[in-house]
């Protein structure tokens, strides 16, 4: 379902215990209440799925996604 208002796009990391990942997203202000962008329904699961194939490490597919980071655990 779209959600009538303005579109901008907005860079999301998702961060797992091995990886970070940006995926650039669509944010919605919606004409009803402009007070902030919101997610829509679509966007919610894409950055569920995100998160899932990066605990997979499905490296490939995230890489289409967005740009994949390696976490590094600095002592």
């Amino acid at each position: 379902m779209r959600i009538p208002g303005k579109r901008v796009s907005r860079t999301r990391f998702i961060q797992t215990e091995k990886y970070v990942v940006a995926v650039a997203v669509d944010m919605v202000v919606p004409v009803d209440d402009p007070s902030e962008p919101c997610y829509e329904a679509e966007t919610i699961e894409f950055l569920r799925e995100v998160r899932e194939r990066a605990e997979r490490e499905d490296i490939d597919w995230l890489r289409r996604a967005g740009k994949v980071y390696a976490a590094m655990n600095v002592k």
